[in-house]
């Protein structure tokens, strides 16, 4: 990835559209309609999807990079716009017209962010030219702009729709797990490695519901695949109105970090304006998820942008705020190992 706000940034839909995900792990799924069986390192036959010349998509203004090596994740988004009734293809198309239109009169990219588009309707359309092609190949990986700071390394899936307080409709959600399923097996991804937009930036992005179905997501590719699932760790978002022990415990590690804030684990407007002032401190880069023009601003939110620079290694008997932190999510028990950033996200994943 470079320095262009086309690598660096995720700016979404500002016309009403942006990026989510769903998952799946360990739990037990209905079979999928239309879904294939497999064996561990087998291949699937691929779902249909529309090319960029199907859905008439303008060309790129600037040269796609393909990548000599597959991605490491699949990230899943929601764009962040209207919930449409309208689930027909030529909607489908329609919504990737729009996506492209913003994404390169808007954001100034050269062709649309993401890899892949997955309508309401269930409709698979490719995203960025020659991204069918790279996915196709098995080998090679179309570079995108859907996750900032790791293009080089991530999938993308746009689904249509916003997530956050109610759940896909069941076209899009069997087209997802086909969809991941086949991306899953041509390139050789673990299920483990399909992420939210969350799991790398602090945003919202795709939504508490949708985030929520990620082990469910994880598990029905599992399924597809022939292959075991196992749990992940993954860092919390913390956001206004959030309460509780993760709360209290950044309350503490903002404290070992010189920021003068309560620790009452309750997430109000002075752990807010912390988690700002931290960011700024230590240059977080503010890269959200913009759902429309009217986004709210993320820049109060505690994620996975600002966990591993938060956290501190802590020892058996050490004393002190980040201590105090590992306390508060061992129901009051001191460490009884080396807490590292790997152990603090474990910790914080329970």
């Amino acid at each position: 990835m470079g320095t262009t706000p086309e690598m660096n940034r995720r700016v979404l839909l500002r016309a009403g559209l942006a990026v989510s995900a769903v998952g799946a792990a360990g739990i037990a799924v209905p079979a999928i309609a239309g879904a294939q069986r497999g064996t561990v390192g087998s291949k699937i036959s691929a779902p249909q999807i529309a090319t960029c010349a199907d859905w008439n998509a303008r060309p790129p203004n600037g040269t796609i990079q393909i990548l000599n090596y597959k991605p490491v994740y699949i990230v899943v988004h929601h764009t962040a716009g209207a919930n449409s009734t309208d689930t027909s293809r030529a909607h489908a198309f329609q919504v990737a017209r729009d996506i492209q239109n913003l994404h390169m009169d808007t954001n100034g990219w050269i062709d649309t962010g993401q890899q892949l588009t997955n309508s309401r309707g269930g409709y698979v359309m490719e995203g960025r030219h020659k991204s069918l092609q790279a996915l196709q190949s098995g080998t090679t990986h179309c570079m995108g702009a859907n996750v900032a700071n790791h293009n080089s390394e991530v999938i993308g899936i746009e689904n249509e729709g916003l997530y956050s307080t109610v759940d896909v409709p069941q076209a899009l959600w069997d087209s997802l797990v086909n969809l991941v399923a086949y991306i899953a097996s041509q390139y050789g991804i673990a299920p483990e490695m399909i992420k939210g937009h969350r799991d790398f930036n602090n945003t919202e992005c795709p939504g508490e519901v949708l985030y929520g179905r990620l082990p469910e997501l994880r598990s029905a590719v599992g399924g597809i695949l022939g292959v075991s699932v196992a749990p992940q760790a993954n860092w919390p978002l913390l956001k206004p109105g959030s309460t509780g022990p993760k709360v209290l415990a950044a309350q503490h590690l903002l404290r070992a970090n010189g920021v003068n804030v309560r620790a009452d684990g309750t997430y109000g407007a002075s752990t807010e304006q912390a988690v700002r002032q931290f960011a700024v401190a230590r240059k977080v880069a503010y890269e959200p998820c913009y759902a429309s023009k009217h986004t709210p601003d993320e820049r109060g939110l505690l994620g996975a942008g600002t966990w591993p620079l938060l956290v501190r290694t802590v020892k058996p008997g050490d004393t002190g705020e980040a201590a105090e932190a590992v306390k508060a999510l061992q129901r009051g028990r001191h460490a009884a190992q080396v807490v590292d950033t790997q152990t603090w996200k474990q910790l914080l994943s329970q």
